[in-house]
């Protein structure tokens, strides 16, 4: 197939540091690639892809600090795509729903999805008006708010087999991996830890949203021998950081649409602590993945469960359910199935998208994806539908 993937511009692909939904892209473009597809990448210009890359800005907006409006970027990437839809068998777009007006008035199958939590009452009247918009879950638990949304299927996350090694061996300590923010809760990571009595390392982002929170919630509580916060980290020293955890807290309180972070561990051989709530039950092994319990006196007696765990279990379960391999081929079956249902697609363009590699050392972003213009490449544009039902439509 000829794939469009779009990814969010906020983290390359994959993410420097922390990143949810742009190394779910990196992970599903690369073994789209290697299963023999036609890959098209449009993401940040940083990005690093087997694909062929349509950078759109020059680097992931969350870390360029020139960046002072990230919408004339996004609006930028709907441009690119949409100008280019016919060279594509499908579009899997993985940026929300800002497409929603464009991608249904296209000829060129499409399909989206819908990586963040959905239990937000704005949403309703959106996803009550494009019921025509074929969406994916990453979870069962993801779709609950909103049952009137056009679900084509569940695809639970994987990652690359070999990307993290098991370690079998005892790990030193527990692991708080992700963000602080309210919702993860970190704060109860640390009370876990002090009642068992056990070091905990927290490697974490704090966002600009949530930077009231981190320093008059948490950082008075990372003032304690038993806690060390490491920050923000990258991808090698993440591997090692759960390999060599002994658990993973996952505490949440919020309805998690999925949780990377939990079949990372998995592939790291370590086992899971977690809190009920959105995704846990569908990801979890209970006795094989790890633990789920309902409150911290039942977290701690876990903690003392770890030390005579099977850390094979959790790899086990990895591979048997979380590898890219599996992923793709769900999404892969749920592309050919939007395609015969949405009709025959376009016929393949005349033409190829040209693009320009973004200097290193560049700071402007002129030297991005273009189009050239000729007679055979107008008959190349995408084909847009007239509106649905229009009222607007003379008879």
């Amino acid at each position: 197939m000829r794939i469009a993937q779009v990814s969010p511009l906020y983290e390359s692909v994959p993410p420097k540091l922390y990143g949810g939904t742009e190394r779910i892209v990196s992970w599903l473009t690369e073994e789209l690639v290697r299963q023999g597809h036609d890959v098209t990448l449009f993401a940040s210009g940083d990005s690093v892809t087997s694909a062929r890359l349509v950078p759109i800005s020059a680097r992931s907006l969350r870390l360029d600090e020139e960046c002072k409006d990230e919408y004339p970027h996004i609006i930028r990437q709907l441009e690119m795509v949409i100008e280019n839809a016919a060279e594509f068998d499908i579009i899997h777009w993985h940026t929300d729903y800002f497409h929603f007006p464009l991608s249904r008035r296209l000829a060129t199958p499409h399909v989206t999805t819908l990586h963040g939590r959905l239990d937000i009452p704005d949403l309703v009247p959106l996803y009550q008006e494009f019921t025509d918009i074929p969406v994916i879950s990453i979870s069962n638990s993801q779709r609950k708010p909103l049952p009137m949304a056009n679900w084509q299927g569940t695809v639970y996350h994987g990652m690359a087999r070999d990307l993290i090694q098991p370690r079998y061996e005892p790990g030193e300590y527990l692991a708080f991996l992700g963000r602080i923010s309210p919702e993860k809760g970190v704060d109860t990571a640390i009370e876990i830890a002090k009642r068992a009595g056990m070091k905990l390392k927290i490697a974490a982002k704090v966002s600009k949203a949530d930077t009231s929170y981190f320093l008059e919630q948490i950082k008075p509580l990372l003032n304690h021998p038993l806690v060390e916060y490491l920050g923000e980290i990258d991808e090698q020293r993440k591997i090692d950081f759960l390999g060599n955890a002994c658990a993973l807290l996952f505490p949440i309180t919020w309805p998690e649409p999925f949780g990377i972070v939990m079949i990372e561990a998995m592939a790291s051989a370590t086992p899971i602590i977690a809190f009920p709530g959105g995704s846990v039950a569908e990801v979890m092994d209970e006795g094989r993945s790890g633990f789920v319990v309902t409150n911290v006196e039942d977290a701690v007696e876990a903690v003392s469960k770890i030390a005579g765990f099977d850390r094979r279990l959790p790899r086990q379960v990895f591979e048997e359910r979380f590898t890219a391999e599996r992923m793709t081929r769900d999404y892969v079956a749920i592309y050919e199935k939007v395609i015969a249902e949405q009709g025959a697609h376009l016929q393949p363009a005349s033409f190829r998208i040209q693009y320009h590699s973004l200097p290193e050392d560049s700071n402007s972003i002129e030297a991005t994806a273009v189009n050239t213009v000729t007679e055979s490449t107008k008959k190349a544009r995408p084909t847009i539908l007239p509106p649905r039902d229009s009222k607007f439509v003379d008879s």
